[in-house]
């Protein structure tokens, strides 16, 4: 089942997305495409490799207090998973798992399966893993399951200003 509000049009999170891209000159596309929030469907629907695929995923890291917690905007290649002990440790945090869903859509602003790769709230911390950054061009949802973007990585990462780490496995 698709969530109604990722059909929304436009999302306040996309139009914000749209207005970063265009306001930047970036290099990018934007592709229509049966509604799909499952990485490795969705890299089929727009023809490209898995690998391409930006898999965004909010990541909860606690630290030694019970209630101090970092919110981490974890972005791996779609082929690969989110290494939680790696994120944790980069964090130094005593723990880390994915944040629940209604903590995860309200700091990203957008619902489970179309997440981007961009931080627009302060709350949220961008690291993604550097193996997702050796392609031309990177692909993800674009605040909704049937719209992508496809987006030059040089100019992704001018954009998104991404802590770079190794996160994934």
């Amino acid at each position: 089942m698709i969530p109604e509000k990722s059909m929304e049009m436009p999302t306040a999170a996309f139009r914000r997305l749209m207005s970063v891209l265009d306001g930047s000159f970036a290099d990018y596309r934007v592709i229509d495409h049966e509604a799909e929030g499952r990485t490795l469907r969705a890299s089929d629907l727009r023809g490209h490799e898995p690998a391409q695929a930006a898999k965004c995923m909010v990541v909860q890291v606690r630290r030694k207090a019970p209630t101090e917690h970092v919110t981490v905007l974890a972005v791996v290649p779609g082929d690969r998973r989110v290494d939680f002990k790696k994120v944790r440790r980069l964090f130094g945090g005593a723990d880390a798992s994915l944040a629940d869903r209604a903590h995860a859509e309200r700091i990203t602003g957008c619902v489970s399966g179309c997440v981007i790769p961009f931080a627009f709230d302060p709350g949220l911390h961008l690291v993604v893993d550097p193996e997702l950054l050796v392609h031309d061009e990177i692909y993800f949802n674009a605040a909704r399951l049937d719209r992508s973007i496809a987006l030059g990585t040089e100019h992704f990462v001018a954009l998104s200003e991404p802590r770079v780490a190794p996160i994934a496995r």
